[in-house]
């Protein structure tokens, strides 16, 4: 399939557009690359963020985790009625790969 081609489809599949909408938005790969890391619970991911003197606010990534789950890249569990955290998928996973290996190609 020609560049050209290739584009165009990426950017009219339903599920790559949604998955490619989700990636463009505020700290959308920092979550994923806190599930891939485990820390898909909000004291987990903060400590990590603030040991590294990054900010993420918790409405940020509660946005972000609950975009993520939808796409099918991680799912919920519940701690109690009205906290839950996320774990990745399988999905997720192979995302979280990709995307390691797209900033080591470009380092």
């Amino acid at each position: 399939m020609a560049a050209e081609e290739e584009i165009k489809s990426i950017l009219t599949d339903k599920k790559l557009f949604a998955i490619k909408s989700m990636l463009e938005k505020d700290h959308a790969i920092d979550c994923i690359f806190l599930l891939h890391l485990e820390r898909g619970r909000w004291k987990n991911a903060k400590a990590l963020m603030q040991e590294l003197n990054l900010t993420l606010s918790d409405g940020t990534f509660r946005s972000r985790m609950m975009e993520i789950e939808d796409l099918g890249l991680a799912k919920s569990v519940a701690i109690d009625p009205l906290k839950k955290y996320y774990v990745k998928t399988e999905f997720g996973e192979k995302v979280a790969k990709l995307l390691l290996e797209l900033f080591r190609k470009i380092k």
